[in-house]
């Protein structure tokens, strides 16, 4: 077979022809997904736009926290959303992240405060309890520092009180917080009207900043002369004047409390007022002429006293400090027994110790005492005026000097037979001996006499010494009756015998003694009768001392 090249046929085929392209035409098909493209755009800006700040939150444990379900709530309405919950670097702390809403931007200040919400019970009662339905969430008290921020730390316990709640915040200062925590009630004539919202100790460790929150309208009874005590429990003391039982109410014997009042007005002595600056609790400011019915600024600060009879102690603008030195035992004398004049307390005692002298080992003990000398005011008993009270330290060392040199002196006295208890009792003795004042020395010393009790006691021991001579004394006159008086008297008694013995013999019935005697008392009576007839005769016949005896008649 032979191969033969052959063309193809082609003329089957089509055959191109070239067009001019036309322009593209818009299909109605692509609306719906370039819409629904706009509006997944809208609907994510406006997400975008809509969304809140996020924040976070420190906490020290993530119990009742779970993202996607814990929410932030101001006065339950929610105003955000946990979205991470994760550990800080350190492992020390939870954070949550929080997704806030656009209206909750105010939220974001310095001072804004978030915690979590559970079940508590407290002074105040049982809160939280929606919490056991509903789950734990976050609450905020918004701030009103001017500052942003947007990192928070969250407080370990909820505040008793927020800042929407009207009243006003103070702080007292105390030595020792007592038995005072976060909800003690704080009380106006037994009346609870705030609590203790927050407490602190100085940098120093030397006193407690405790906060209290007083609710309106009762902020407005806070003036600047107001005093704050504890009204903890049941107060119990033991003084010179008695036993005293005081306590506020039922609730404040359980759970403690602090209770507030305004001295009452006087008119010859203002009562010390605070002002607004923060101090300490010792100090006793004395802005006196600020007006009674001042209230006081909002975070104005306070002394807080142990009792209410501190409290409401009267100033005294003039103190004047003196020692006394006891040769006595001061057993029942402590810091703060009244100084005593004729009933009226006119100071305190401040310090007690005890001193001696090496040399001769006689011991004293140094009483240091306030003396508030406005409370001594001297008088005209005829005019009546008043004379000028002291006003240099001169004119009140002057006043001191005459004082002394009337007689006025201190006392150690017992105030209360019971407790033993004792005071210092101050008053004039005239037949005190005289004592030096030494200007030099500082304190001053004031005088001490023996107090009634040392005075007795001394007397008894005198007596008791003199009995003791006397004793003594008669125990030599026995012994000297035993060797020298009694063998003469026996002596005497052997004589006094002999002569007995003697007197017997003469005094016996028929002894010549007694036959003499029995004629010589014939002979009397003879004699007697004699006598007897011649006095009846010359009381006949008197004229027979003249004339002789008559004749007698012849029978």
């Amino acid at each position: 077979m032979t191969d033969t090249h052959r063309e193809p046929e082609l003329s089957n085929l089509p055959t191109a022809v070239s067009q001019h392209k036309r322009r593209w035409a818009p299909q109605f098909i692509w609306i719906i997904p370039i819409v629904a493209v706009l509006v997944g755009a809208t609907l994510a800006v406006n997400a975008i736009l809509g969304r809140g700040p996020t924040i976070t939150i420190a906490f020290k444990t993530g119990d009742g926290l779970e993202a996607g379900k814990t929410h932030v709530k101001y006065k339950d309405v929610d105003i955000g959303l946990v979205k991470l919950v994760e550990l800080s670097d350190d492992h020390a702390q939870v954070i949550a992240t929080i997704q806030m809403n656009k209206a909750a931007t105010d939220f974001l200040k310095e001072d804004t405060h978030f915690w979590i919400v559970r079940p508590r019970v407290t002074a105040n009662g049982v809160t939280g309890l929606s919490t056991l339905l509903v789950g734990p969430f976050i609450a905020a008290d918004i701030g009103h520092a001017a500052e942003r921020r947007e990192q928070f730390i969250a407080l370990d316990v909820p505040p008793i009180v927020t800042r929407d709640i009207p009243g006003r915040e103070f702080v007292l200062r105390a030595t020792t917080l007592g038995s005072h925590d976060v909800g003690t009630p704080v009380y106006f004539r037994r009346l609870a009207v705030g609590e203790v919202v927050a407490y602190e100790l100085d940098k120093d460790g030397k006193g407690m900043s405790i906060k209290v929150f007083v609710h309106a309208p009762f902020d407005q009874y806070v003036h600047s002369n107001t005093r704050f005590w504890n009204a903890s429990g049941v107060d119990v003391s033991v003084s010179a004047s008695g036993l005293q039982v005081q306590t506020e109410s039922f609730v404040s014997v359980l759970i403690g409390g602090i209770a507030f009042e305004a001295p009452p007005a006087t008119d010859d002595l203002p009562y010390p007022t605070v002002n607004n600056s923060t101090q300490s609790a010792s100090s006793t400011p004395m802005n006196a002429g600020i007006p009674p019915v001042d209230r006081a600024e909002a975070g104005a600060t306070f002394p807080l006293f142990q009792t209410r009879e501190l409290a409401m102690k009267r100033p005294d603008a003039h103190v004047d400090r003196f020692v006394v030195n006891f040769k006595q035992s001061v057993r029942g004398l402590s810091v703060g027994a009244p100084v005593d004049f004729r009933g009226i307390t006119i100071g305190e005692v401040i310090r007690i110790g005890t001193e001696f002298d090496p040399k001769t080992f006689d011991f004293i003990q140094p009483v240091e005492i306030d003396l508030y000398a406005d409370r001594l005011r001297a008088k005209s008993l005829t005019g009546g005026a008043s004379f000028p009270v002291p006003k240099t330290p001169a004119e009140r060392l002057k006043r001191f000097q005459l004082m002394i040199d009337k007689g006025f002196r201190a006392q150690l006295r017992s105030g209360n037979l019971l407790t033993g208890q004792q005071y210092i009792g101050v008053d004039f003795f005239r037949d005190a001996p005289k004592f030096t004042l030494d200007i030099a020395k500082y304190p001053l010393e004031m005088p001490a006499v023996p107090s009634s009790l040392e005075e007795l006691e001394k007397t008894v021991a005198r007596m008791i010494k003199k009995m003791d001579g006397i004793l003594s004394d008669t125990e030599k006159l026995m012994k000297r009756l035993d060797t020298e008086t009694m063998p003469e008297f026996n002596k005497t008694l052997i004589e006094a015998k002999g002569v007995l013995k003697n007197a017997e013999v003469v005094m016996a019935s028929d002894s010549p003694l007694q036959t003499d005697l029995r004629d010589a008392l014939r002979e009397l009576t003879r004699a007697a009768s004699s006598l007897k007839k011649l006095t009846d005769m010359l009381d006949q016949q008197p004229q027979s001392l003249i004339f002789g005896k008559p004749p007698e008649e012849i029978k």
